[in-house]
């Protein structure tokens, strides 16, 4: 006899139906199930050991002889027990995607994230890494060795720009000129004008032809200059056109015309241009280079009053140049030589000045006193000259 129909309970979750928390959803479970191959027709012979099985199955199982009633339970009661099945659903999936984790910490690692496995393999990269450091340092310690430092090459310790690849001339300029105090008009028309030519050149090219500059500009004499014909020392072709642009060459000859004016109401371009600082240099006193300034609120000043009196190319970068080389700013670093040699002939200067400009009183007090002397005289002869007439 057959026995009741089978009713499958709501409490029991299939398997084959249990929803699955992954990125894919039930649709992963629905095409594996959708891909599996159709079971073919079963023989006799295993129909019957396969049904012998399940009767095994059946019997050894605890739920064989229970009762049927559970298929009458509630619908509520169904869906509480579903509800009882999800958080244990969670957890394996959770579990799942962690295995997943696992697996693909070394692909993580190389969009920035860093996993278990990249962790140790750069730890096992670490030791010949290290060892490459330790040959490396190796190696630079006995270059340092090999070679001494920088003062002992050029026997004095120098500004930072100034290194052994830097060309002879700039060096030399450095070493005797740059920053020494200048009250020569002709030096000072000179050094204004190289000043003026870095917006083009850099100080090494300058430098490099500075004789052909005092060949076209006579010596940088201002009134030789002032008299210069701009048509043929712009004329394309002559040495002047290959040193400079043709403004640049038409602003000097009339920066020298000024400078006359300025020597007019001055007495000197030396004069004029000290009177800015008081007749006394800027020391500045930088430690590194980065603290040098392209250009100061005193170069703007300057670079003012020159355009206002007429003066062109002088733009607050080229005057501050120019007071780095005249000497009206010390710019040379502390550590530098020069920035004490620069100081000693900025003292030197001053003294000299001061002689100079007590010689300059003292004859002028002679001056007076021997007019003083000659006004007294000759009030001793007039008063004399009344006696004589006042006697009858």
């Amino acid at each position: 006899m057959s026995g009741a129909p089978k009713v499958r309970s709501l409490n029991v979750a299939d398997p084959e139906a249990r929803p699955v928390l992954v990125p894919g959803g039930n649709k992963a479970r629905s095409v594996a199930t959708a891909q599996k191959p159709t079971s073919k027709p079963l023989s006799k012979t295993e129909g019957g050991a396969e049904v012998a099985a399940a009767e095994e199955k059946k019997a050894s199982s605890p739920t064989a002889d229970l009762p049927h009633f559970r298929s009458s339970l509630s619908a509520s009661s169904a869906l509480r027990r579903h509800e009882m099945l999800l958080p244990s659903n969670l957890s394996m999936n959770a579990s799942c995607s962690s295995e997943a984790s696992t697996d693909s910490f070394c692909s993580r690692a190389s969009t920035g994230r860093i996993g278990r496995a990249s962790l140790i393999s750069k730890r096992r990269q670490s030791v010949p890494r290290t060892g490459k450091i330790v040959t490396k340092v190796d190696k630079n310690i006995s270059d340092d060795a090999a070679m001494p430092p920088l003062d002992l090459v050029q026997g004095k310790r120098k500004c930072a720009w100034v290194t052994p690849n830097t060309e002879p001339c700039y060096a030399c300029f450095h070493d005797e000129e740059w920053g020494v105090p200048v009250h020569d008009d002709k030096k000072l028309f000179e050094l204004l004008v190289l000043s003026g030519a870095l917006a083009e050149l850099t100080w090494p090219v300058i430098l490099s032809k500075r004789h052909m500059f005092r060949e076209v500009f006579l010596d940088f004499d201002p009134v030789a200059v002032s008299k210069l014909n701009e048509k043929k020392i712009v004329v394309p072709g002559s040495s002047a056109s290959s040193l400079l642009s043709e403004p640049k060459l038409r602003a000097i000859i009339e920066n020298a015309r000024e400078i006359l004016k300025i020597v007019d109401e001055f007495g000197s371009f030396e004069r004029y241009c000290w009177s800015f600082v008081n007749h006394k240099p800027i020391v500045s006193k930088f430690r590194y280079p980065r603290q040098v300034p392209v250009k100061t609120p005193k170069a703007d000043v300057i670079s003012k009053d020159l355009v206002r009196r007429g003066f062109r190319c002088v733009g607050p970068t080229i005057i501050y140049s120019f007071m780095q080389a005249a000497g009206l700013t010390n710019d040379h670093l502390i550590s530098c030589f020069r920035f004490e040699g620069c100081i000693a002939a900025a003292s030197s200067s001053m003294e000299a000045a001061d002689e100079a400009k007590g010689k300059s009183d003292s004859k002028g007090e002679e001056k007076i006193n021997t007019g003083q002397e000659l006004m007294v005289g000759i009030d001793l002869e007039l008063s004399r000259a009344v006696d004589e007439l006042s006697i009858p």
